[in-house]
Protein backbone atom coordinates (compact mmCIF):
# COMPACT_ATOMS: atom_id res chain seq x y z
CA UNK A 1 0.00 0.00 0.00
CA UNK A 2 1.40 3.50 -0.86
CA UNK A 3 -0.28 6.94 0.33
CA UNK A 4 -0.44 9.78 -2.43
CA UNK A 5 -0.87 13.28 -1.10
CA UNK A 6 -1.00 15.86 -3.81
CA UNK A 7 -1.01 19.36 -2.05
CA UNK A 8 -2.31 21.20 -3.62
CA UNK A 9 -4.10 20.57 -6.64
CA UNK A 10 -3.53 22.81 -9.75
CA UNK A 11 -5.99 24.09 -12.10
CA UNK A 12 -8.60 24.63 -9.86
CA UNK A 13 -9.94 28.10 -7.87
CA UNK A 14 -8.95 27.71 -4.22
CA UNK A 15 -6.89 25.43 -2.71
CA UNK A 16 -7.33 21.50 -2.33
CA UNK A 17 -5.38 18.64 -1.00
CA UNK A 18 -6.44 15.12 -1.70
CA UNK A 19 -5.09 12.04 -0.14
CA UNK A 20 -4.95 8.21 -1.48
CA UNK A 21 -4.07 4.77 -0.60
CA UNK A 22 -3.16 2.92 -3.35
CA UNK A 23 -3.27 -0.83 -3.89
CA UNK A 24 -2.50 -2.94 -6.73
CA UNK A 25 -2.57 0.25 -8.64
CA UNK A 26 -5.88 1.21 -8.04
CA UNK A 27 -7.49 3.71 -4.89
CA UNK A 28 -9.02 1.72 -2.31
CA UNK A 29 -9.28 4.82 0.01
CA UNK A 30 -9.20 8.54 -0.42
CA UNK A 31 -9.66 11.91 1.63
CA UNK A 32 -10.33 15.37 0.66
CA UNK A 33 -9.18 18.25 2.31
CA UNK A 34 -10.14 22.04 1.60
CA UNK A 35 -7.19 23.93 3.67
CA UNK A 36 -8.28 27.36 3.83
CA UNK A 37 -11.09 28.77 6.34
CA UNK A 38 -14.17 30.93 4.63
CA UNK A 39 -15.36 33.46 7.13
CA UNK A 40 -17.79 35.65 4.40
CA UNK A 41 -20.63 34.56 6.98
CA UNK A 42 -19.18 36.30 9.63
CA UNK A 43 -18.35 39.58 7.81
CA UNK A 44 -22.00 40.00 6.45
CA UNK A 45 -23.69 39.75 10.07
CA UNK A 46 -24.87 43.35 11.07
CA UNK A 47 -24.67 44.43 6.99
CA UNK A 48 -27.33 45.80 4.98
CA UNK A 49 -29.63 43.45 3.22
CA UNK A 50 -28.70 44.74 0.00
CA UNK A 51 -24.94 44.84 0.70
CA UNK A 52 -25.00 40.45 0.57
CA UNK A 53 -24.78 40.24 -2.80
CA UNK A 54 -21.96 42.69 -3.49
CA UNK A 55 -19.79 40.86 -0.64
CA UNK A 56 -20.97 37.16 -1.27
CA UNK A 57 -19.33 37.05 -4.87
CA UNK A 58 -15.79 38.32 -3.48
CA UNK A 59 -15.80 34.44 -1.86
CA UNK A 60 -14.25 33.71 -5.48
CA UNK A 61 -12.73 35.30 -8.24
CA UNK A 62 -14.72 32.75 -10.67
CA UNK A 63 -17.88 32.00 -9.18
CA UNK A 64 -18.83 35.33 -9.03
CA UNK A 65 -21.98 36.41 -10.29
CA UNK A 66 -23.51 33.78 -8.75
CA UNK A 67 -23.12 34.39 -5.63
CA UNK A 68 -24.99 37.89 -6.44
CA UNK A 69 -27.39 35.66 -7.52
CA UNK A 70 -28.41 33.52 -4.62
CA UNK A 71 -27.84 36.51 -1.99
CA UNK A 72 -30.53 38.37 -4.19
CA UNK A 73 -32.39 36.29 -4.39
CA UNK A 74 -32.32 35.19 -0.78
CA UNK A 75 -33.06 38.56 -0.13
CA UNK A 76 -36.01 38.46 -2.27
CA UNK A 77 -37.09 35.32 -0.76
CA UNK A 78 -37.04 36.97 2.88
CA UNK A 79 -38.55 40.14 2.14
CA UNK A 80 -41.09 39.54 -0.54
CA UNK A 81 -39.79 41.33 -3.16
CA UNK A 82 -41.51 41.68 -6.65
CA UNK A 83 -39.40 40.18 -9.56
CA UNK A 84 -40.14 42.32 -13.16
CA UNK A 85 -40.57 39.86 -16.00
CA UNK A 86 -37.09 41.96 -17.56
CA UNK A 87 -35.67 41.48 -14.58
CA UNK A 88 -36.12 37.93 -14.64
CA UNK A 89 -35.00 37.42 -17.98
CA UNK A 90 -31.65 39.60 -17.62
CA UNK A 91 -30.57 37.88 -14.27
CA UNK A 92 -31.17 34.22 -16.67
CA UNK A 93 -28.85 35.86 -19.23
CA UNK A 94 -26.16 36.88 -16.33
CA UNK A 95 -26.44 33.46 -15.50
CA UNK A 96 -26.43 31.49 -18.74
CA UNK A 97 -23.50 34.02 -19.67
CA UNK A 98 -21.14 32.77 -16.54
CA UNK A 99 -21.89 29.00 -17.96
CA UNK A 100 -20.94 29.55 -21.52
CA UNK A 101 -18.02 31.51 -20.50
CA UNK A 102 -16.95 29.00 -17.40
CA UNK A 103 -17.48 25.73 -19.41
CA UNK A 104 -15.52 26.29 -21.90
CA UNK A 105 -12.43 27.81 -19.44
CA UNK A 106 -12.77 24.76 -17.60
CA UNK A 107 -12.88 21.94 -20.34
CA UNK A 108 -9.90 23.55 -22.40
CA UNK A 109 -7.55 25.28 -19.62
CA UNK A 110 -8.19 23.35 -16.22
CA UNK A 111 -9.30 19.62 -17.70
CA UNK A 112 -8.06 19.03 -21.36
CA UNK A 113 -4.35 18.62 -20.15
CA UNK A 114 -5.04 15.83 -18.12
CA UNK A 115 -6.43 13.76 -21.58
CA UNK A 116 -3.80 15.51 -24.24
CA UNK A 117 -0.33 15.11 -23.96
CA UNK A 118 0.96 18.13 -25.39
CA UNK A 119 4.27 17.41 -26.31
CA UNK A 120 3.43 14.52 -28.31
CA UNK A 121 2.36 17.27 -30.39
CA UNK A 122 5.20 17.54 -32.03
CA UNK A 123 5.26 14.42 -33.67
CA UNK A 124 1.70 15.62 -35.62
CA UNK A 125 1.66 16.10 -39.02
CA UNK A 126 -0.09 18.71 -39.11
CA UNK A 127 -1.79 18.32 -42.99
CA UNK A 128 -3.33 14.95 -41.13
CA UNK A 129 -4.67 17.42 -38.36
CA UNK A 130 -6.45 19.28 -40.43
CA UNK A 131 -8.04 16.38 -41.89
CA UNK A 132 -9.06 15.23 -39.05
CA UNK A 133 -10.79 18.74 -37.70
CA UNK A 134 -12.70 18.52 -40.70
CA UNK A 135 -13.84 15.21 -39.57
CA UNK A 136 -15.13 15.85 -36.38
CA UNK A 137 -16.51 18.51 -37.17
CA UNK A 138 -19.13 19.89 -40.05
CA UNK A 139 -17.71 23.48 -39.92
CA UNK A 140 -14.37 23.50 -38.32
CA UNK A 141 -14.43 26.92 -37.37
CA UNK A 142 -11.91 28.50 -39.99
CA UNK A 143 -9.16 25.70 -38.96
CA UNK A 144 -6.57 25.60 -41.45
CA UNK A 145 -3.26 23.60 -42.24
CA UNK A 146 -1.04 26.90 -41.58
CA UNK A 147 -2.66 27.20 -38.18
CA UNK A 148 -1.55 24.12 -37.41
CA UNK A 149 1.71 24.11 -38.59
CA UNK A 150 1.96 27.88 -36.44
CA UNK A 151 0.88 26.05 -32.85
CA UNK A 152 3.73 23.01 -33.74
CA UNK A 153 6.22 25.92 -34.87
CA UNK A 154 5.66 27.40 -31.24
CA UNK A 155 5.06 24.46 -29.24
CA UNK A 156 8.67 23.30 -30.64
CA UNK A 157 10.55 26.37 -29.27
CA UNK A 158 8.82 26.49 -26.07
CA UNK A 159 10.15 22.87 -25.28
CA UNK A 160 13.50 23.57 -26.81
CA UNK A 161 13.85 26.13 -24.60
CA UNK A 162 13.19 23.88 -21.51
CA UNK A 163 10.18 26.92 -20.76
CA UNK A 164 6.65 25.51 -21.78
CA UNK A 165 4.89 28.39 -19.88
CA UNK A 166 1.96 26.79 -18.74
CA UNK A 167 2.08 23.78 -20.47
CA UNK A 168 4.78 22.91 -17.98
CA UNK A 169 5.49 20.52 -14.98
CA UNK A 170 3.05 17.60 -16.50
CA UNK A 171 3.06 14.15 -17.07
CA UNK A 172 3.40 14.32 -20.72
CA UNK A 173 4.64 10.90 -21.90
CA UNK A 174 2.20 9.14 -19.67
CA UNK A 175 1.29 6.06 -20.62
CA UNK A 176 -2.74 7.02 -19.68
CA UNK A 177 -2.36 9.53 -22.74
CA UNK A 178 -4.05 8.01 -25.84
CA UNK A 179 -4.66 10.58 -28.47
CA UNK A 180 -2.88 10.15 -31.71
CA UNK A 181 -0.48 13.16 -31.96
CA UNK A 182 -2.62 15.18 -34.71
CA UNK A 183 -5.26 15.07 -32.02
CA UNK A 184 -3.42 16.03 -29.76
CA UNK A 185 -2.02 19.28 -31.82
CA UNK A 186 -5.80 20.26 -33.08
CA UNK A 187 -6.77 20.02 -28.67
CA UNK A 188 -3.84 22.78 -28.35
CA UNK A 189 -4.50 24.94 -31.35
CA UNK A 190 -8.27 24.78 -29.53
CA UNK A 191 -6.79 25.50 -26.25
CA UNK A 192 -5.09 28.77 -27.66
CA UNK A 193 -8.47 29.13 -29.79
CA UNK A 194 -10.55 29.08 -26.15
CA UNK A 195 -8.38 31.58 -24.51
CA UNK A 196 -8.98 34.07 -27.84
CA UNK A 197 -13.28 33.21 -27.13
CA UNK A 198 -13.58 33.65 -23.69
CA UNK A 199 -12.25 36.99 -23.55
CA UNK A 200 -14.77 37.73 -25.59
CA UNK A 201 -17.74 35.44 -24.03
CA UNK A 202 -16.54 37.44 -20.64
CA UNK A 203 -17.78 40.64 -22.04
CA UNK A 204 -21.65 39.37 -21.91
CA UNK A 205 -21.57 39.88 -18.53
CA UNK A 206 -20.30 42.94 -18.39
CA UNK A 207 -22.77 44.38 -21.04
CA UNK A 208 -25.81 43.83 -18.27
CA UNK A 209 -24.25 43.30 -15.17
CA UNK A 210 -21.71 46.44 -15.48
CA UNK A 211 -18.23 44.96 -15.17
CA UNK A 212 -16.92 41.14 -15.39
CA UNK A 213 -15.85 39.47 -12.95
CA UNK A 214 -18.00 41.51 -9.89
CA UNK A 215 -21.18 42.41 -11.35
CA UNK A 216 -22.79 45.52 -10.13
CA UNK A 217 -26.61 45.18 -10.86
CA UNK A 218 -28.83 43.43 -8.68
CA UNK A 219 -31.12 44.43 -6.71
CA UNK A 220 -34.34 43.40 -4.71
CA UNK A 221 -36.75 42.15 -7.47
CA UNK A 222 -34.79 42.83 -10.53
CA UNK A 223 -31.45 44.71 -11.57
CA UNK A 224 -30.36 48.51 -12.39
CA UNK A 225 -29.21 48.42 -15.74
CA UNK A 226 -31.79 50.26 -17.40
CA UNK A 227 -29.86 52.91 -19.55
CA UNK A 228 -28.16 49.38 -21.23
CA UNK A 229 -31.69 48.43 -22.71
CA UNK A 230 -30.84 50.06 -25.94
CA UNK A 231 -30.90 48.57 -29.24
CA UNK A 232 -27.12 48.43 -29.55
CA UNK A 233 -26.34 47.41 -26.27
CA UNK A 234 -28.45 44.01 -26.81
CA UNK A 235 -27.43 43.96 -30.68
CA UNK A 236 -23.84 43.42 -28.80
CA UNK A 237 -24.74 41.22 -26.20
CA UNK A 238 -26.96 38.93 -29.36
CA UNK A 239 -23.61 39.14 -31.32
CA UNK A 240 -21.05 37.97 -28.74
CA UNK A 241 -23.41 35.31 -28.06
CA UNK A 242 -23.76 34.18 -31.53
CA UNK A 243 -20.36 34.26 -31.64
CA UNK A 244 -19.68 31.80 -28.39
CA UNK A 245 -22.68 29.39 -29.35
CA UNK A 246 -20.39 29.16 -32.95
CA UNK A 247 -17.81 27.78 -30.97
CA UNK A 248 -19.74 25.25 -29.08
CA UNK A 249 -21.23 24.41 -31.55
CA UNK A 250 -18.09 23.98 -33.87
CA UNK A 251 -15.44 23.45 -31.44
CA UNK A 252 -16.23 22.68 -28.10
CA UNK A 253 -18.65 19.75 -28.53
CA UNK A 254 -17.13 18.13 -30.87
CA UNK A 255 -13.56 18.31 -29.60
CA UNK A 256 -15.39 16.61 -26.46
CA UNK A 257 -17.01 14.01 -28.41
CA UNK A 258 -13.63 13.32 -30.30
CA UNK A 259 -11.57 13.09 -26.91
CA UNK A 260 -14.00 11.35 -25.06
CA UNK A 261 -13.79 8.10 -27.99
CA UNK A 262 -10.44 7.54 -26.75
CA UNK A 263 -10.96 7.07 -23.46
CA UNK A 264 -14.30 5.30 -23.30
CA UNK A 265 -13.22 2.81 -20.23
CA UNK A 266 -13.63 6.03 -18.26
CA UNK A 267 -17.32 5.54 -18.61
CA UNK A 268 -16.82 3.22 -16.06
CA UNK A 269 -14.94 4.97 -13.89
CA UNK A 270 -15.09 7.71 -11.30
CA UNK A 271 -18.94 7.78 -10.81
CA UNK A 272 -21.01 8.37 -7.70
CA UNK A 273 -24.19 6.79 -6.45
CA UNK A 274 -26.72 9.90 -5.46
CA UNK A 275 -27.01 13.53 -7.26
CA UNK A 276 -28.63 16.60 -6.21
CA UNK A 277 -29.93 19.71 -7.99
CA UNK A 278 -32.36 22.95 -7.49
CA UNK A 279 -32.89 23.51 -10.82
CA UNK A 280 -32.71 27.19 -12.66
CA UNK A 281 -33.23 29.30 -16.21
CA UNK A 282 -36.68 30.48 -15.77
CA UNK A 283 -37.77 30.69 -19.19
CA UNK A 284 -41.01 32.30 -17.92
CA UNK A 285 -42.42 33.66 -14.96
CA UNK A 286 -43.59 30.78 -13.26
CA UNK A 287 -41.34 29.65 -10.91
CA UNK A 288 -39.82 26.54 -10.79
CA UNK A 289 -42.19 25.75 -13.07
CA UNK A 290 -40.88 27.43 -15.66
CA UNK A 291 -36.89 26.23 -15.62
CA UNK A 292 -34.96 25.17 -18.20
CA UNK A 293 -33.25 22.66 -16.24
CA UNK A 294 -35.63 20.97 -13.32
CA UNK A 295 -35.06 20.54 -9.73
CA UNK A 296 -35.21 16.78 -8.33
CA UNK A 297 -32.98 14.39 -6.47
CA UNK A 298 -31.91 11.21 -7.75
CA UNK A 299 -30.55 8.18 -4.95
CA UNK A 300 -28.54 4.69 -5.97
CA UNK A 301 -28.71 6.16 -10.04
CA UNK A 302 -32.09 5.47 -10.50
CA UNK A 303 -33.53 7.79 -13.43
CA UNK A 304 -36.98 6.47 -12.66
CA UNK A 305 -37.68 7.93 -9.11
CA UNK A 306 -36.99 11.49 -9.04
CA UNK A 307 -37.68 12.96 -6.06
CA UNK A 308 -38.67 16.82 -5.45
CA UNK A 309 -35.63 18.87 -3.28
CA UNK A 310 -36.95 19.70 0.19
CA UNK A 311 -34.11 22.15 1.95
CA UNK A 312 -35.36 21.90 5.05
CA UNK A 313 -33.79 18.04 4.80
CA UNK A 314 -30.44 19.47 4.05
CA UNK A 315 -27.57 19.72 7.34
CA UNK A 316 -23.97 20.42 7.47
CA UNK A 317 -22.53 17.93 9.18
CA UNK A 318 -18.86 18.63 10.86
CA UNK A 319 -17.46 15.40 12.61
CA UNK A 320 -14.55 15.59 10.11
CA UNK A 321 -14.24 19.43 9.42
CA UNK A 322 -12.66 22.25 11.63
CA UNK A 323 -15.73 23.57 13.23
CA UNK A 324 -17.75 23.45 16.67
CA UNK A 325 -20.81 22.05 17.15
CA UNK A 326 -23.12 18.54 17.22
CA UNK A 327 -21.16 15.75 14.48
CA UNK A 328 -24.58 15.83 12.68
CA UNK A 329 -24.47 19.21 12.09
CA UNK A 330 -27.61 21.52 11.29
CA UNK A 331 -29.56 22.99 8.12
CA UNK A 332 -28.34 25.74 6.64
CA UNK A 333 -31.19 27.75 7.94
CA UNK A 334 -30.20 27.66 11.55
CA UNK A 335 -25.95 27.15 10.89
CA UNK A 336 -23.56 28.07 12.53
CA UNK A 337 -19.76 28.95 11.55
CA UNK A 338 -17.62 28.54 14.27
CA UNK A 339 -14.02 27.52 13.61
CA UNK A 340 -12.24 25.34 15.83
CA UNK A 341 -8.58 23.79 14.36
CA UNK A 342 -6.91 20.98 15.52
CA UNK A 343 -4.50 18.68 13.46
CA UNK A 344 -4.79 17.22 10.09
CA UNK A 345 -6.01 13.79 11.11
CA UNK A 346 -7.91 11.63 8.39
CA UNK A 347 -8.99 9.47 11.11
CA UNK A 348 -10.50 12.90 12.80
CA UNK A 349 -10.78 16.08 11.79
CA UNK A 350 -9.15 17.17 7.78
CA UNK A 351 -10.84 19.67 6.61
CA UNK A 352 -12.07 23.28 6.39
CA UNK A 353 -15.24 22.18 4.30
CA UNK A 354 -17.97 20.89 6.15
CA UNK A 355 -20.18 17.86 4.37
CA UNK A 356 -23.77 18.60 3.36
CA UNK A 357 -25.95 15.96 3.51
CA UNK A 358 -29.71 15.55 2.10
CA UNK A 359 -31.18 12.52 4.50
CA UNK A 360 -28.12 11.88 5.43
CA UNK A 361 -26.76 10.91 2.10
CA UNK A 362 -23.72 12.79 0.34
CA UNK A 363 -24.93 14.44 -3.15
CA UNK A 364 -22.97 14.49 -6.13
CA UNK A 365 -23.98 18.57 -7.74
CA UNK A 366 -23.00 19.82 -10.96
CA UNK A 367 -23.61 19.39 -14.56
CA UNK A 368 -23.90 15.71 -14.37
CA UNK A 369 -26.92 15.94 -11.94
CA UNK A 370 -28.86 18.58 -13.88
CA UNK A 371 -28.06 16.61 -17.11
CA UNK A 372 -29.53 13.40 -15.13
CA UNK A 373 -32.58 14.76 -13.41
CA UNK A 374 -33.45 16.43 -17.29
CA UNK A 375 -32.84 13.63 -18.67
CA UNK A 376 -34.89 11.23 -16.47
CA UNK A 377 -37.81 13.84 -16.45
CA UNK A 378 -37.56 13.78 -20.57
CA UNK A 379 -36.29 17.65 -21.16
CA UNK A 380 -36.57 17.15 -25.06
CA UNK A 381 -33.38 19.22 -25.47
CA UNK A 382 -31.40 17.61 -22.98
CA UNK A 383 -32.69 14.11 -23.99
CA UNK A 384 -31.99 14.56 -27.52
CA UNK A 385 -28.32 15.83 -27.03
CA UNK A 386 -27.40 13.35 -24.21
CA UNK A 387 -29.11 10.40 -26.62
CA UNK A 388 -26.80 12.08 -29.62
CA UNK A 389 -23.70 11.72 -27.68
CA UNK A 390 -24.44 8.60 -26.44
CA UNK A 391 -25.09 7.33 -29.83
CA UNK A 392 -21.36 8.88 -31.73
CA UNK A 393 -19.65 7.66 -28.50
CA UNK A 394 -21.38 4.09 -29.06
CA UNK A 395 -21.51 3.94 -25.18
CA UNK A 396 -24.38 2.62 -23.12
CA UNK A 397 -26.64 5.23 -20.66
CA UNK A 398 -24.64 3.54 -17.47
CA UNK A 399 -21.52 5.37 -18.66
CA UNK A 400 -22.99 8.69 -17.51
CA UNK A 401 -22.52 7.60 -14.49
CA UNK A 402 -18.64 8.22 -14.61
CA UNK A 403 -15.92 10.80 -15.11
CA UNK A 404 -16.34 10.26 -19.04
CA UNK A 405 -20.23 11.20 -18.04
CA UNK A 406 -19.66 14.20 -16.06
CA UNK A 407 -17.33 15.82 -18.77
CA UNK A 408 -19.98 15.36 -21.35
CA UNK A 409 -22.80 16.33 -19.54
CA UNK A 410 -20.71 19.91 -19.06
CA UNK A 411 -20.85 20.24 -23.09
CA UNK A 412 -24.21 18.84 -23.41
CA UNK A 413 -25.96 21.34 -20.93
CA UNK A 414 -23.67 24.27 -22.50
CA UNK A 415 -25.47 23.72 -25.88
CA UNK A 416 -28.81 23.70 -24.51
CA UNK A 417 -28.21 26.92 -21.89
CA UNK A 418 -26.74 28.48 -25.00
CA UNK A 419 -29.52 27.25 -27.27
CA UNK A 420 -32.00 28.67 -24.34
CA UNK A 421 -30.68 32.04 -24.10
CA UNK A 422 -31.26 32.92 -27.20
CA UNK A 423 -34.88 32.40 -26.43
CA UNK A 424 -34.50 34.96 -23.76
CA UNK A 425 -33.11 37.77 -25.57
CA UNK A 426 -36.06 37.24 -28.02
CA UNK A 427 -38.65 37.48 -25.24
CA UNK A 428 -36.43 40.84 -23.74
CA UNK A 429 -36.42 42.33 -27.28
CA UNK A 430 -40.48 42.03 -27.29
CA UNK A 431 -41.49 43.31 -24.15
CA UNK A 432 -39.42 46.57 -25.00
CA UNK A 433 -41.23 46.57 -28.24
CA UNK A 434 -44.23 46.30 -25.94
CA UNK A 435 -43.37 49.32 -23.72
CA UNK A 436 -42.32 47.21 -21.03
CA UNK A 437 -39.31 48.57 -19.63
CA UNK A 438 -39.75 47.66 -15.63
CA UNK A 439 -36.51 45.93 -14.68
CA UNK A 440 -37.02 45.35 -11.02
CA UNK A 441 -39.71 45.94 -8.17
CA UNK A 442 -40.73 49.78 -8.03
CA UNK A 443 -41.35 50.09 -4.34
CA UNK A 444 -38.99 51.96 -2.34
CA UNK A 445 -36.73 50.39 0.19
CA UNK A 446 -38.28 51.41 3.39
CA UNK A 447 -41.74 50.41 2.52
CA UNK A 448 -40.51 46.39 2.28
CA UNK A 449 -40.77 44.48 5.53
CA UNK A 450 -37.83 45.50 8.42
CA UNK A 451 -37.81 41.22 9.51
CA UNK A 452 -37.80 38.32 7.36
CA UNK A 453 -35.76 34.95 6.97
CA UNK A 454 -35.34 33.06 3.08
CA UNK A 455 -33.41 31.26 0.68
CA UNK A 456 -32.32 31.85 -2.31
CA UNK A 457 -31.52 28.80 -4.35
CA UNK A 458 -29.69 28.58 -7.92
CA UNK A 459 -27.74 25.78 -10.07
CA UNK A 460 -24.86 27.00 -11.54
CA UNK A 461 -21.46 26.18 -13.29
CA UNK A 462 -20.45 24.16 -10.28
CA UNK A 463 -23.80 22.74 -8.59
CA UNK A 464 -26.16 23.70 -6.18
CA UNK A 465 -25.31 27.04 -4.45
CA UNK A 466 -28.02 27.83 -1.29
CA UNK A 467 -27.85 31.47 0.40
CA UNK A 468 -29.87 31.41 3.46
CA UNK A 469 -30.10 34.76 5.16
CA UNK A 470 -31.94 35.91 8.27
CA UNK A 471 -32.77 39.73 8.78
CA UNK A 472 -33.77 41.82 11.39
CA UNK A 473 -34.39 45.37 11.49
CA UNK A 474 -33.31 45.66 7.89
CA UNK A 475 -29.85 44.00 9.17
CA UNK A 476 -28.63 40.98 8.43
CA UNK A 477 -28.37 38.49 11.70
CA UNK A 478 -27.46 35.60 9.91
CA UNK A 479 -26.21 34.37 7.06
CA UNK A 480 -25.08 30.62 5.41
CA UNK A 481 -23.89 29.72 2.48
CA UNK A 482 -23.55 26.10 0.85
CA UNK A 483 -21.89 25.74 -1.97
CA UNK A 484 -21.04 23.35 -4.48
CA UNK A 485 -18.11 22.12 -4.21
CA UNK A 486 -18.94 21.47 -0.53
CA UNK A 487 -21.34 18.99 -1.42
CA UNK A 488 -18.70 17.60 -3.92
CA UNK A 489 -15.23 18.53 -1.89
CA UNK A 490 -16.58 17.59 1.63
CA UNK A 491 -14.81 15.28 4.21
CA UNK A 492 -17.02 12.15 5.62
CA UNK A 493 -20.04 12.70 7.44
CA UNK A 494 -21.59 11.73 11.05
CA UNK A 495 -21.45 8.23 10.01
CA UNK A 496 -18.37 8.28 8.32
CA UNK A 497 -20.31 7.87 4.48
CA UNK A 498 -17.45 9.66 1.74
CA UNK A 499 -17.87 12.67 0.20
CA UNK A 500 -19.00 12.57 -3.82
CA UNK A 501 -15.27 13.02 -4.70
CA UNK A 502 -13.89 10.62 -2.17
CA UNK A 503 -16.15 8.25 -3.40
CA UNK A 504 -15.36 8.86 -7.02
CA UNK A 505 -11.72 8.14 -6.58
CA UNK A 506 -12.26 4.55 -4.86
CA UNK A 507 -12.06 1.80 -7.42
CA UNK A 508 -9.12 4.61 -10.04
CA UNK A 509 -6.41 3.11 -11.32
CA UNK A 510 -3.51 4.83 -11.05
CA UNK A 511 -0.35 3.26 -13.20
CA UNK A 512 2.29 5.25 -11.35
CA UNK A 513 2.30 7.02 -7.95
CA UNK A 514 4.70 9.48 -9.00
CA UNK A 515 2.69 10.97 -11.58
CA UNK A 516 -0.52 10.14 -10.39
CA UNK A 517 -2.71 11.70 -13.91
CA UNK A 518 -5.85 9.66 -12.98
CA UNK A 519 -6.40 10.71 -9.88
CA UNK A 520 -6.37 14.53 -11.36
CA UNK A 521 -8.86 13.22 -14.04
CA UNK A 522 -11.74 12.82 -11.35
CA UNK A 523 -10.97 15.62 -9.10
CA UNK A 524 -10.90 18.01 -12.03
CA UNK A 525 -14.14 16.65 -13.83
CA UNK A 526 -16.10 18.10 -10.42
CA UNK A 527 -14.37 21.64 -11.32
CA UNK A 528 -13.88 22.56 -7.49
CA UNK A 529 -13.59 26.07 -7.02
CA UNK A 530 -12.22 25.88 -2.99
CA UNK A 531 -12.23 29.71 -3.17
CA UNK A 532 -16.17 29.57 -2.51
CA UNK A 533 -16.06 26.88 0.07
CA UNK A 534 -13.13 27.69 2.70
CA UNK A 535 -10.64 31.22 3.13
CA UNK A 536 -8.31 31.86 5.38
CA UNK A 537 -4.70 30.40 5.29
CA UNK A 538 -3.48 28.03 7.83
CA UNK A 539 0.25 28.11 8.08
CA UNK A 540 0.96 24.37 9.73
CA UNK A 541 1.26 21.94 6.86
CA UNK A 542 2.85 18.18 6.82
CA UNK A 543 4.10 17.77 3.50
CA UNK A 544 4.22 13.92 2.47
CA UNK A 545 4.70 13.81 -1.32
CA UNK A 546 4.84 17.05 -3.56
CA UNK A 547 3.93 16.91 -6.81
CA UNK A 548 4.22 19.53 -9.59
CA UNK A 549 1.39 19.36 -11.58
CA UNK A 550 -0.62 21.62 -14.29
Amino acid sequence: MERVVIDPITRIEGHLKIEVEVNDRRVTNAWSSGTLFRGIELILQGRDPRDANLITQRACGVCTYVHSLASIRAVDNALGSQLADNGRIIRTLLLGSQYLHDHIVHFYHLQALDWVDIVSALKADPRRTEALAARISRNAHGDDVNDFFEVQNRLKKFVESGQLGPFANGYWGHPAYRLPPEANLLIVTHYLAALRQQTRTARLMAIFGGKNPHTQSMTPGGVTCATELSSERIGEFKYIWEQTMDFVDNVYLPDMIAIASFYKDWGRIGGTGNFLTYGDFPMGPKEPDDFLLPGGVIFNRNLDKIEPVDVTLITEQIKHSWYEGKPEGLNPARGETKPDFTKYDTKGQYSWIKAPRYKNEPMEVGPLARVLVAYGKKVPAVEENVDMVLEKLAVPKAALFSTLGRTAARAIETKVVGDAMGKLIVQLVENIKKGDLNICDPRPWDSMPADGAGVGLNDVPRGALGHWITVKDRKIVNYQMVVPSTWNLGPRDAADKMGPVEEALVGAPVFDTRRPVEILRIVHSFDPCLACAVHLIDAENEEVYKFDVV
